[in-house]
């Protein structure tokens, strides 16, 4: 796909931008729409980056191949055969990231992200794998130099995962991870498993952006505000104080509980905040639905009711189903070595929004 025509739409939007910041008027202006004009600019900047950095690989790459076809030395040639392959690896991500920076910033960019992951289907074995997704994302997380808040962590007595949700903050937090909710299917022999017979388990992982109170205010009397006694396994309590909070939306009956912490303000500032990101995220869902075209291009992206993805490990394999990619790679990307999947989803996801949208414009 020829990306030139939508970079030079991108470049004169950036000047746009520029001229729209520099004149903002700070004592009047709409914070929001500077935050929105602020994230728009750094995703310009970072593609035009990404563009001159990819003209130079290419430079390169042709240059490599001018001195394969002259070298006579076997030993040279192949040290040159070696840079091609790393350059033409790195020019396929950096045309990937491109055609992720093309599209115009979803109202989310920049946000920090919320997770929630939870066993489904399979019992004990469900519970054990959700940990392993928890240590994943966590991993990644390291990785990618991102702050993990935890709010919520429930074990079982197995070393398995009840419920967890942590908040990443960084840079493309939610950018890199929005294409992960939904079902995770695993095919393994459970440490449980005396017969060494393969289980399939299901896992749900939920990801939304952080909604500040700009995004989305709770309004106190549709809310009701329960306090109670913290509990550990079987019911064990594990606090003398009432310091665990349900907050409840009464229009919708959605509620939150929070017993992490040992303060009951922290609490219910938890249980607000996912509570806020999860209508936030309800109503960006519906707007979203009423945009047919959008919701074409998005096919598959954002059902949670869906089955994304297996990990199958007898194989060593991780099968993404909404994009038909398979890596043979499993034990590498359950250490959190996301980069490649992630980035193979975020191209094809592009690819689709760009064709539809050339179609619209034939």
């Amino acid at each position: 796909m020829n990306l030139e025509h939508y970079l030079e739409i991108s470049m004169s939007r950036m000047g746009e931008v520029e001229r729209a910041i520099s004149s903002f008027d700070f004592t009047h202006g709409d914070q929001k729409q500077y935050q929105k004009l602020n994230r728009e600019y750094q995703q310009l900047k970072q593609l035009l980056e990404a563009w001159r950095q990819i003209e130079k690989v290419r430079k390169e790459l042709t240059e490599n191949q001018e001195l394969l076809e002259t070298a006579d030395d076997d030993e040279f040639k192949q040290l040159v055969r070696s840079d091609i392959e790393n350059l033409q690896k790195e020019e396929h991500q950096l045309d990937n990231q491109i055609k992720g920076l093309i599209l115009p910033p979803h109202p989310n960019e920049g946000k920090d992200t919320i997770v929630e992951i939870r066993p489904a289907a399979g019992g004990d074995e469900a519970g054990l794998f959700a940990a392993d997704l928890y240590r994943m994302y966590t991993r990644f997380a390291e990785i990618k130099g991102w702050k993990v808040e935890v709010l919520d962590y429930t074990d079982t007595p197995l070393g398995g995962l009840k419920s967890a949700s942590f908040v990443l903050r960084g840079a493309g937090t939610w950018s890199l991870l929005r294409f992960e909710s939904g079902v995770h299917r695993v095919q393994r022999i459970p440490v449980t498993e005396a017969q060494g017979r393969i289980h399939t388990s299901t896992v749900t992982v939920a990801v939304m952006a952080e909604a500040e109170e700009v995004d989305f205010q709770l309004n106190p009397e549709e809310l009701r505000i329960d306090v109670f006694r913290a509990s550990g396994h079987g019911g064990q309590c594990v606090n003398t104080t009432d310091s665990a909070v349900r907050v409840t939306h009464i229009p919708t009956g959605m509620f939150v509980a929070s017993q992490q912490e040992k303060s009951q303000h922290r609490n219910k500032e938890i249980a607000m905040n996912l509570l806020r990101s999860r209508l936030l995220e309800i109503k960006q869902r519906e707007e979203d639905e009423k945009n047919a075209a959008d919701r074409r291009a998005q096919v598959g992206t954002g059902d949670r009711s869906e089955r994304i993805r297996t990990y199958n490990y007898p194989q060593n394999r991780v099968t993404d189903h909404r994009y038909d990619l398979t890596f043979y790679d499993l034990t590498n990307i359950m250490e959190g070595n996301l980069d490649e999947l992630l980035g193979e989803i975020r191209a094809i996801d592009a690819d689709r929004r760009l064709s539809q949208e050339l179609n619209v414009e034939g």
